[in-house]
């Protein structure tokens, strides 16, 4: 055997290991990301006591590629892992003796109101993770009462996305370089009614070492989806009759006159999504934006190692209770939830659990999801002796 072809077999075997469903249940550290409390059986969407049974299903139905695409980090996912493990960190001060027979877990957000602070963060190419993609989400969004962001590069358009949600949502913007074709895109956004668009200032550049080992022109189950003739994967109907010439990945061309001059072209409310600084967020209102979400990309972005819920006061301090500040990285629980209400967010997004939904069992998996989040929400604010949102403040953190 020569030198070359052995070196081949040894890449057609680390390639082989790299998508084996033996592995990807693993983080990059080697610890196991797989719920402690793993489903025997959950045949329903009602047979889930937690968000993770949804991670369990989710992951024995996706390929290995396309569950690396939903899951993994940037570097060595240390940021990623900080997102949910800082949460852990964080220890509650409980109250006694308040009646806390009726909770209310309303919000108000740019005048609407919702019925809980948990919304759905953007999450692209939902095809991959159910047939009814967005569309599935939508429905659920709808019947929650919960607000849906879509995605750029989501799976479907705005129009039909609105009319599943019964109302205009929020969507989010990777703008292109050319001013004239992001012009295009956010005129037809504004025309479809949508009040607020979500600006994403967190990925100049990304580094997804284990997606890169999933070489779309060489394995052939990536041939399925990815091939021009297969065409699903490549659709991205909010970018269709728009030039592709001068989309890059990532926004590394954006700097505040941008922000300016994206808020002087329209009536919508601008939020960023990807604040994580004090200084940041002062500039933010200097720019006037009309709110911010403190997020890392899920930690899919960069691998600073650093949380979002460890970034959170810092933005709550310098904004100040000017705009809303949002919150999304490594929710799971509803006491997760409470914590990052207690530490100053307005409201948070959840990206991966209702993805694990979507996935498992489609519109309803989405919709319990939400449920127990709510729940678990619920059930925190009761122990903590809190009858409503407001009265989530840092006095409850230890």
């Amino acid at each position: 055997m020569t030198q070359k072809s052995s070196f081949e077999l040894r890449r057609r075997f680390l390639q082989f290991m790299a998508a084996s469903p033996a592995l990807y249940g693993f983080n990059v550290l080697g610890q196991s990301i797989s719920s402690p409390y793993a489903p025997q059986h959950v045949q329903h969407a009602k047979d889930a006591v937690n968000v993770f049974d949804f991670h369990e299903v989710a992951k024995s139905k996706l390929s290995p590629g396309h569950y690396t695409y939903m899951a993994r980090g940037s570097d060595h996912g240390l940021t990623q892992l900080a997102n949910s493990e800082d949460f852990k960190k964080i220890k509650l001060r409980m109250r006694r003796l308040v009646d806390v027979r009726n909770i209310d877990t309303s919000i108000e957000l740019f005048g609407k109101r919702y019925a809980s602070p948990i919304l759905l963060s953007p999450c692209g190419r939902q095809s991959i993770y159910h047939p009814e993609a967005e569309l599935a989400v939508a429905r659920a969004a709808k019947n929650k009462g919960a607000e849906f962001i879509l995605s750029t590069v989501g799976s479907s358009a705005i129009e039909d996305v609105n009319q599943a949600a019964g109302k205009p949502i929020w969507f989010q913007l990777y703008p292109d370089t050319d001013w004239q074709v992001t012009q295009r895109l956010v005129k037809r956004v504004e025309n479809s009614g949508c009040p607020v668009l979500v600006l994403t200032v967190d990925m100049p550049a990304t580094n997804r070492e284990a997606l890169d080992r999933f070489h779309r022109s060489t394995n052939s189950e990536c041939q399925s989806c990815h091939s021009p003739k297969a065409g699903v994967l490549g659709k991205k109907p909010m970018l269709e009759g728009l030039s592709q010439k001068s989309r890059g990945k990532g926004g590394a061309f954006m700097n505040w006159v941008f922000v300016e001059r994206l808020k002087a072209t329209t009536s919508m409310k601008i939020v960023l999504k990807g604040i994580v600084t004090h200084e940041d967020a002062k500039l933010a209102l200097e720019y006037g934006v009309d709110g911010v979400i403190v997020s890392n990309h899920g930690g899919r972005a960069e691998d600073s190692g650093r949380s979002t819920i460890d970034c959170l006061p810092e933005v709550v301090a310098a904004i100040d209770g000017k705009i809303p500040v949002l919150f999304d990285g490594g929710i799971r629980r509803g006491t997760d939830v409470f914590k990052a209400l207690a530490l100053g967010a307005d409201a948070v997004g959840i990206g991966q659990p209702y993805l694990w939904g979507l996935c498992s069992f489609g519109q309803s998996g989405v919709e319990t999801v939400l449920d127990l989040l709510n729940r678990e929400l619920e059930i925190v604010m009761k122990q903590a002796r809190t009858t409503n949102i407001a009265q989530i403040t840092p006095s409850y953190i230890a």
